[in-house]
């Protein structure tokens, strides 16, 4: 396996998450979103994946982009320990928080959104922190909500047992510390991600820790 990434790509970190969560080995390929204009604009990086976005898994002579695409592919062909567990409610219930996360909130704060706010729209660098902040506040108290309400309650997002969930909510937590936002008004997933934290498939996917931190 193969994962094409950027350290502090929050959708790359969730990647790797998955990846360690299930044991599997894999080589990360750098791909640096900011150097000469971003090394995922370039033709070499657009015939792999189109998309020209991070991450991108190859797994032989296959080629995966979106990183909940990804993750579910582990999921299927890794299904221990199971990312998705349950019923189909629960599943969706999963899914629903996951995708909150990489479809509402964080589009909104990736950089590509960050560099045409303070870019071609012109805003100030005190105006895009602004947007950011008021994003992930929005976001963030319709999971905390979500956590707090559900029962039983457990060390992870649902429960006893890591899932897609708690996937996708460490990288947003990571991010959303790096833009200073307040996070007082969330103390239940500022608790899930730091307990998170503790497990080494989680750690060894930290930002800094990888090959191309800066």
């Amino acid at each position: 396996m193969k994962l094409y990434g950027y350290f502090r790509s929050s959708a790359a970190y969730r990647v790797r998450i998955a990846l360690n969560v299930k044991g599997l080995a894999y080589e990360q390929v750098p791909v640096h979103l900011m150097r000469g204009g971003g090394e995922q604009k370039s033709i070499a990086y657009k015939t792999r994946n189109p998309q020209g976005l991070v991450p991108f898994l190859e797994v032989g002579e296959h080629g995966f982009a979106q990183s909940l695409a990804i993750i579910e592919y582990l999921d299927e062909s890794y299904p221990t320990p199971p990312l998705l567990p349950g019923d189909a409610a629960q599943r969706a219930a999963i899914r629903a928080f996951a995708l909150h996360i990489a479809c509402d909130i964080h589009p909104l704060n990736n950089l590509r959104v960050l560099q045409y706010l303070t870019g071609t729209a012109g805003l100030s660098e005190d105006a895009k922190l602004a947007w950011y902040q008021h994003w992930i506040a929005d976001g963030l108290h319709a999971l905390e909500t979500d956590v707090v309400n559900r029962q039983p309650q457990g060390p992870y997002c649902f429960g006893e047992q890591v899932t897609l969930a708690d996937v996708c909510l460490v990288p947003q937590i990571f991010n959303a510390q790096r833009f200073n936002c307040d996070l007082t008004p969330y103390p239940r997933l500022v608790a899930i991600a730091q307990q998170c934290n503790q497990l080494s498939a989680f750690s060894d996917a930290a930002p800094s820790k990888q090959p191309d931190a800066e």
